[in-house]
């Protein structure tokens, strides 16, 4: 019997588009509302879960979106982006490498398996794309986003500054490689 789970290459359209901003919108601010300031909050989420800027992203040429859905709900969703600079060093060609830039799950789905599905499909994704690597960036405080990469053989290499809002912090960049 196969699972109602179906994870899928998104379309670049604006019904996409829209349920990107809507779940984006929703799972940034469940996760990250109760540690941060709202009014960095509110820029962040007003500067990157429009529906202007999703789809643009959806059109983005080394972006892929890939879709879990369970019976057609959008459930969770990771944006990556192949090229990616994040953790080089300055001045040095994008190796052939993903960066998972978001993994988002609904938070009714946490510990249930999705986020674990995802990851599974994002490794699959890089290895078809020849990838020899998988980068992410995750905030410092972000201790069960932090395990949940461990666990999938993720390590710690460098750090860089994220941008929420007004507020600079600091994100761990953690690396997989295939």
């Amino acid at each position: 019997m196969s699972s109602p789970l179906l994870i899928t290459i998104a379309r670049q359209n604006a019904a996409t588009a829209a349920q990107l901003a809507a779940l984006g919108h929703q799972t940034f601010q469940d996760t990250f509302a109760a540690d941060n300031r709202p009014e960095d909050m509110a820029a962040y989420l007003a500067a990157n879960f429009s529906l202007d800027k999703q789809l643009a992203e959806l059109e983005e040429a080394d972006t892929v979106f890939l879709l879990a859905r369970m019976q057609q709900e959008l459930v969770g969703y990771a944006k990556l982006r192949f090229k990616s600079l994040l953790g080089l060093e300055p001045g040095k060609a994008p190796d052939q490498r993903v960066e998972i830039e978001r993994l988002y799950v609904r938070g009714d789905w946490i510990g249930t398996g999705l986020g674990a599905s995802l990851i599974r499909r994002v490794i699959e994704e890089a290895r078809q794309k020849a990838c020899r690597s998988v980068v992410l960036g995750v905030w410092e405080k972000n201790s069960r986003a932090i395990e949940f990469y461990r666990r999938f053989g993720f390590k710690v290499i460098g750090q860089h500054e994220f941008m929420l809002g007004a507020d600079k912090q600091t994100d761990l960049i953690m690396r997989k490689g295939l």
